[in-house]
């Protein structure tokens, strides 16, 4: 496998590639607790993938393990490196066979060990989405306009409620959220907004902020 970093048109490709990869996916997914069905779980939309730091060096010197010769330096390697980081816009990471995705670099991590120059580094990288605009043309009869609109955002829908409840006798947090806020998975809003720790302890005469 050949392990490669890209930004616009400049290239690096490590020279001695770690043993392994890895990339972690995840969901935002919640749970709640639904009165007579009891706990239930909710599936959310993917995280942003991470990739587990990238540990390896940039040698100084040739050795027989070295996927290409001849290599830039480790100062060129890391100058780089430094340089993509900084700039504010991602980079590219590639595992031939197996990754191929936008990254933004969270860190970067390097130094020597030994008197040899080698510079061994750790890369944690997580990946990129890119926000796309729409782009609309309205016409009159005396000009076009151009319009740009921002990404579309969605929202909770908002209702008007009162802004306090009081708990009567048989009610759950997310049964309250359910009627109040029109979403029960808001449970976790009202249990943060009432510092309640526990979402399933709450007692007839509390009185709940909204």
């Amino acid at each position: 496998m050949e392990f490669w970093l890209i930004q616009d048109n400049e290239k690096l490709r490590l020279p001695v590639p770690p043993p392994k990869y890895d990339i972690k996916k995840s969901l935002n997914n919640s749970t709640a607790i639904v009165e007579g069905l009891g706990e239930v779980s909710f599936i959310g939309k993917p995280k942003l993938a991470e990739i587990p730091p990238i540990e390896s060096f940039f040698p100084n010197h040739s050795y027989p393990f070295c996927q290409y010769n001849p290599f830039p330096s480790p100062k060129e390697c890391t100058d780089l490196i430094d340089k993509w980081m900084l700039s504010g816009k991602p980079i590219r990471y590639i595992v031939t066979g197996a990754i191929n995705t936008e990254c933004t670099i969270e860190s970067f991590q390097y130094g020597t060990r030994d008197g040899t120059g080698d510079v061994y580094f750790s890369l944690e990288l997580k990946e990129y989405k890119v926000i796309s605009t729409k782009t609309t043309s309205v016409s009159t009869n005396t000009m076009s306009i151009m319009e740009v609109s921002t990404p579309q955002v969605i929202r909770p829908v908002e209702k008007v409620t009162p802004k306090t409840y009081t708990v009567k006798s048989g009610d759950t947090l997310w049964g309250i959220a359910k009627k109040e806020l029109g979403d029960g998975s808001q449970y976790s809003y009202l249990a943060t907004k009432n510092s309640i720790k526990n979402p399933n302890l709450i007692y007839p005469g509390q009185v709940l902020q909204l």
